[in-house]
């Protein structure tokens, strides 16, 4: 069976995936870029960019994917589904290419997009979710796209294999959390821990017997 993986999830020191305040001018809140700046300086996002350790993590994200699952909040900014034009904060070519289940409890009939992909919108549970993903994935793995709320509930129905979460050296103080509710999980999984000179920390948690 093919695997749910996470790749590239940014959260600060104490936990947060998002910041407080989000809004179509402001995708992570008080945020901003911070969590992710670490991403934007590698090799992979821009010519130039660093080629070492978060290269080699952010490079995971895309090979072996043939389908991802997302919350509604990634997908846009609160109230989004009252704007009937609405199709996503990535312009005509998304970034993903391949079919994306936006898990919402405003459906609308199935967006598509340029370079492959297409945006399906899901009233469901993870489990069920999940296995919509997989038939439209074609063997291939799913990716648990975020955001926190999305991922803490995958991981709270048990249906995570793989997970990279890259802890940033900034404190946030309010937002979206991503371990609430989520104590002794570390049992479920075996721990690695690689650090950047970008000061980041990369946790690898893989399902124990996967």
């Amino acid at each position: 069976m093919s695997l749910a993986r996470v790749h590239n999830f940014s959260i600060s020191l104490d936990g947060f995936g998002t910041g407080e305040g989000t809004s179509r001018e402001a995708y992570f809140g008080h945020a901003g870029e911070r969590l992710h700046e670490w991403m934007f300086a590698t090799r992979w996002w821009e010519e130039g960019g660093s080629a070492g350790v978060d290269d080699a993590f952010v490079r995971q994200h895309d090979p072996g994917i043939g389908a991802e699952i997302m919350g509604a909040g990634k997908f846009g900014f609160p109230g989004w589904h009252e704007d009937p034009d609405w199709k996503g904060a990535w312009g005509p070519n998304p970034p993903f290419h391949s079919p994306v289940f936006v898990l919402t409890h405003h459906t609308r009939p199935p967006i598509e997009m340029e370079g492959g992909t297409t945006f399906h919108f899901l009233d469901a549970s993870p489990a069920e979710a999940l296995e919509q993903a997989r038939e439209a994935a074609g063997g291939k793995d799913v990716r648990i796209g975020g955001g926190a709320t999305v991922i803490r509930e995958f991981l709270q129905a048990g249906l995570i294999d793989y997970m990279h979460v890259a802890v940033v050296p900034i404190l946030l103080g309010r937002g979206v959390r991503l371990w609430d509710g989520l104590e002794g999980i570390e049992r479920d999984f075996t721990i690695e821990a690689t650090s950047a000179p970008s000061g980041v920390t990369h946790l690898t948690f893989n399902r124990a017997g996967k």
